[in-house]
């Protein structure tokens, strides 16, 4: 087990990352395509921080209480959120107004 993580790394990368991190994914589209603001996707983010500890505990026997591993997987799954509510509101907006803005990189856009 990784103190820092509170969980051994392959069951972390496994459920935070991979399975958590398509949840994450999904709620940050999802936010994104009903016009919520950011803070929606950072608080979906947090409840799956809080499931993640939890089944760390309930399935890998991690720790439950560990502070470390609760802001580590907040930051990952915070970090996945973000970037697709950020990249669904572009492409919406794009698609929304196509005679005011035009992309500017991948999370970007630009007035025309």
């Amino acid at each position: 087990m990784v103190p820092l993580i509170g969980a051994s790394l392959g069951a972390w990368i496994g459920l935070t990352v991979v399975v958590l991190g398509i949840a994450a994914f999904l709620s940050g589209q999802m936010t994104a395509q009903h016009w919520r603001p950011r803070s929606h996707a950072v608080m979906y983010a947090a409840l799956l921080a809080v499931a993640s500890r939890f089944l760390h505990f309930a399935l890998f026997k991690g720790a439950l209480l560990s502070l470390s591993g609760f802001f580590a997987d907040l930051l990952v799954l915070e970090a996945i959120a973000l970037f697709a509510h950020r990249a669904t509101w572009v492409a919406k907006m794009l698609d929304q107004y196509p005679w005011l803005y035009e992309r500017d990189g991948l999370l970007g856009l630009r007035e025309k």
